[in-house]
């Protein structure tokens, strides 16, 4: 088995501004595995928020990729992840990147789609992903929203955490009456604060609320669970399986993504946690190519929303993935692997 890594710099098609801060350029490290023939690949979207940058991925990759080496097995996954922890836990994205590769490997060796290797079908009523829109002043949002309605998305997720955002609801709502509306606080607000905007929101048919108070405020967050009319969507309050037991009573959904899991492999771990747990679960992503999205997108049998707009909101993609029409990946389309090439 052989690895190999590489950064490659990824501008968005507008910039995108959440409750943090705004981001023009994002930077992915695309990781490589051969074996018998093949190339498997998986990207990393670190994320400063959680401690990772381009710099810490490409400091950790060479140690992740020599145990995967020494694992020598691509389909010895968990074998390899647990590797990968023994050198360093915290680095969930990089981790992601090796882990993706592995089973984009595994599937072209085995001549079957991942979702396959996965239990599930293509048949599989799949949901649709979001289409994000980003903070901006509020007619600009509006024609972002109204653009992606036109597009064919039938699922719009709005960023909030301003001093307007009830105006920002309104506006999206009039021009785009028939959408599935969702919002995202990104940690913005507190939880009073919170139970009042929830109770606003409720009057323009939003289906669920996105993680509205910072992630370390857990009683903050069952606060708000408990008398917001809207269901709580957990985000930065849950990254990997073991956070689902501390927040169970205090969301209806929980938000995974494989740069916070670590990959696939520890990704099924949280889908099945939190459905012990009787949660719904969502998966997510960050500003991401299609080598590390096509990963993410076969998990959709097995989930009931998804928010896998990353590498749509890109100027461009070096990375094919899985194709997308109106917000539906068509996962029938992929017959090997997770369906990423290089262009």
């Amino acid at each position: 088995m052989r690895t190999d890594f590489d950064t490659v710099e990824l501008p968005l098609d507008v910039p995108f501004t959440i409750s943090r801060g705004t981001t023009e350029t994002t930077e992915n490290v695309v990781v490589t595995v051969e074996h018998d023939g093949e190339v498997g690949y998986g990207a990393a979207a670190p994320s400063r928020h959680y401690g990772e940058t381009t710099a810490t991925v490409e400091a950790l990759l060479p140690e992740y990729l020599e145990a995967a080496e020494s694992v020598g097995d691509p389909f010895a996954r968990r074998e390899i992840h647990d590797r990968m922890l023994s050198v360093a836990r915290d680095n969930p994205a990089a981790r992601a990147a090796v882990d993706i590769a592995l089973w984009d490997l595994a599937g072209k060796l085995l001549d079957q789609p991942v979702y396959r290797l996965l239990g599930a079908s293509a048949a599989t009523e799949c949901p649709p992903t979001s289409f994000t829109v980003g903070i901006d002043d509020t007619d600009a949002m509006k024609r972002r929203a109204r653009a992606a309605v036109d597009s064919g998305y039938s699922v719009l997720k709005v960023k909030l955490g301003t001093d307007r955002d009830q105006r920002i609801v309104e506006a999206i709502r009039a021009v785009a009456p028939n959408v599935t509306l969702r919002v995202d606080a990104n940690e913005a607000w507190t939880p009073t604060e919170a139970v009042r905007n929830c109770e606003a929101l409720a009057d323009h048919d939003v289906e669920f609320v996105e993680q509205p108070v910072p992630a370390e405020n857990g009683e903050g967050l069952r606060y708000v669970s408990e008398r917001s009319p809207l269901p709580i969507a957990a985000d930065e309050s849950c990254l990997t399986a073991v956070d689902v037991p501390d927040i169970a009573d205090s969301c209806d959904i929980v938000n995974l993504k494989l740069m916070k899991t670590g990959g696939i492999t520890p990704a099924v771990e949280a889908i099945h946690t939190a459905r012990a747990h009787g949660l719904e679960v969502m998966c997510g992503c960050m500003l991401e190519t299609n080598a590390a999205i096509a990963g993410a997108a076969h998990l959709l049998p097995l989930l009931d929303y998804a928010d896998l707009d990353g590498s749509l909101l890109l100027e461009s993609d070096p990375y094919e993935g899985v194709p997308v029409s109106d917000g539906r990946f068509d996962l029938g389309a992929v017959e090997r692997g997770t369906g990423a090439v290089p262009w």
